[in-house]
């Protein structure tokens, strides 16, 4: 997938959790951010960033922070951007093979899941979590406690129950890491949900993207590493 308008810019500050400043071009402008997770140790003073600039002019910024440099690894924090990946990654024949279904935004019991795919007969929920935090070469979700995320955990084993298929794809939004663990520091509660389905029957997959100055795309599956230590 491919952005339009980028511009390069220097991070300079956060004062809430929608909005950036960024200096681009040498002047400092607010910029929407995609991405209402908490960054911490990757929104610092001085980073290099991408935004898109906006052709809408009515919108109250003109840029949005699309993605940024961490070291050496250019990560893409648009939240937003793993649902379309996937969507357009099973729409290309990817993991569901004979697909003759696929909806957004479907709704079982108490929770609304990302996707809903009809293939060979069987019928799927798929929930999708875009993964920014990258430490020592492991990705790690969530980077904050989400009661959110532990309850779609809960409902996609329940669904299975009624004869569905479920599925959770964490999309790590960046290139080069070895492996994909629960963040047990941040929210062991998740990371014992998500192992409990993953021996129920729950399809737990990794992916990382190839990330581009304004591009982003599914690459390569990652182990998945249910280990408790933080290594």
């Amino acid at each position: 997938m491919k952005y339009k308008n980028i511009r390069e810019g220097v991070f300079l500050s956060r004062p809430n959790r929608f909005i950036a400043h960024v200096e681009i071009n040498g002047k400092e402008e607010v910029c929407h951010v995609k991405n209402t997770g908490r960054l911490k140790e990757l929104l610092i003073p001085g980073t290099k960033v991408y935004v898109e600039e906006s052709d809408n002019p009515n919108r109250k910024t003109k840029y949005d922070l699309i993605q940024l440099y961490k070291n050496d690894i250019l990560i893409n924090i648009d939240s937003q951007m793993p649902n379309y990946l996937v969507r357009e990654w099973i729409e290309k024949g990817g993991v569901f093979p004979g697909l003759t279904l696929l909806k957004s935004e479907k709704t079982y019991d108490q929770s609304r899941f990302d996707l809903y795919a009809e293939y060979q007969g069987k019928k799927a929920f798929i929930e999708v979590k875009g993964v920014t935090l990258e430490e020592d070469g492991t990705a790690r979700f969530p980077d904050a406690p989400t009661l959110r995320g532990l309850k779609h955990i809960q409902e996609l084993q329940k669904c299975m129950t009624e004869g569905y298929e479920a599925w959770i794809f964490f999309v790590i939004q960046l290139k080069g890491v070895q492996r994909f663990q629960p963040n047990w520091k941040t929210q062991p509660e998740f990371g014992l949900e998500l192992k409990k389905a993953a021996e129920a029957g729950v399809h737990v997959q990794a992916w990382d993207c190839q990330v581009k100055t304004g591009e982003i795309w599914i690459d390569s599956k990652i182990p998945v590493d249910f280990l408790t230590e933080m290594r």
